[in-house]
């Protein structure tokens, strides 16, 4: 067997519409790890966004939270792994963002990186809203004009579907890791976040690599969006499953969707039966 780790995003990937983990997705990775196989997740979550969903003893054994800003070992709950944006970086960014009068919020530094200040802008934009009210004990604003005084886990800004104002604002970091994603609220609002310039999915599985003696051919990455496109650039063994975007399926093997077991059938597919 030539795969030593599998490595799935949450949202959208592992994680069903209703949020759940279907039964056989749940027994597949069961049965990796009585192969012998390292089972890990690569979410943007972070890992206290991550206990809202999984439970403690879910069949996983390392967690790359943040989109790879930080590694989590879940057997022992060791930190193996974490990184921040530096306190003169943060304020250039807040700056930046205000200027284009942007929605963010700011997330205070791993492990508490589910804590943040935010910044509202005036323009309607409902799902930067509904991730306040989730966040509502976690959250306070950020008072424009005081400098924000911290290092911080990463900056995520809500913007509308608008891939060109995305672009845009891309630019004005080209010293940081700029990471696109999609609203797992709303499905539709592109979440920019803003991380470190060696933060990304493929980074965080690769400190796990190299701990173990793992290859990257010894990988099989699955995901469903555009925040996989590292690992799945990165490591030859990679699958998106069915309701990712058009354009990741037409560069990678696609699987069944996250409704209907896709984990299960990229690992059949690489694996054969188990």
């Amino acid at each position: 067997m030539s795969i030593k780790m599998v490595v799935t995003d949450l949202d959208g990937t592992l994680l069903n519409s209703t949020g759940a983990v279907s039964t056989t997705d749940l027994h597949t990775l069961e049965k990796l790890g009585s192969n012998g196989v390292v089972r890990a997740i690569a979410t943007g979550r972070s890992p206290f966004s991550y206990t809202q969903v999984l439970p403690d003893d879910f069949p996983v054994d390392y967690l790359i939270f943040s989109s790879g800003a930080g590694v989590l070992d879940l057997s022992t709950k060791e930190l193996l792994y974490a990184t921040e944006i530096s306190e003169k970086q943060v304020q250039l960014i807040v700056n930046e963002l205000m200027r284009h009068k942007v929605d963010f919020m700011v997330h205070e530094p791993i492990p508490s990186n589910h804590r943040f200040l935010y910044y509202r802008s005036g323009n309607n934009n409902p799902d930067f809203e509904q991730r306040l009210a989730i966040y509502r004990p976690f959250c306070q604003p950020f008072a424009p004009g005081v400098s924000y005084g911290s290092s911080a886990a990463q900056i995520i800004a809500i913007l509308p579907h608008d891939v060109v104002w995305f672009e845009k604002l891309r630019h004005c970091f080209p010293m940081l890791k700029v990471i696109r994603a999609t609203s797992p609220l709303d499905g539709h609002s592109i979440w920019m976040e803003i991380f470190r310039n060696d933060v990304s999915k493929a980074l965080g599985i690769n400190h796990i690599c190299k701990q173990l003696g793992i290859n990257a051919n010894g990988v099989m990455t699955i995901g469903n969006d555009y925040n996989d496109l590292d690992m799945l650039n990165h490591y030859p063994n990679s699958f998106v499953v069915s309701n990712a975007p058009n354009e990741l399926k037409e560069k990678y093997t696609v699987v069944r969707s996250n409704n209907d077991s896709g984990f299960s059938h990229a690992v059949e597919m690489a694996f054969g039966r188990l």
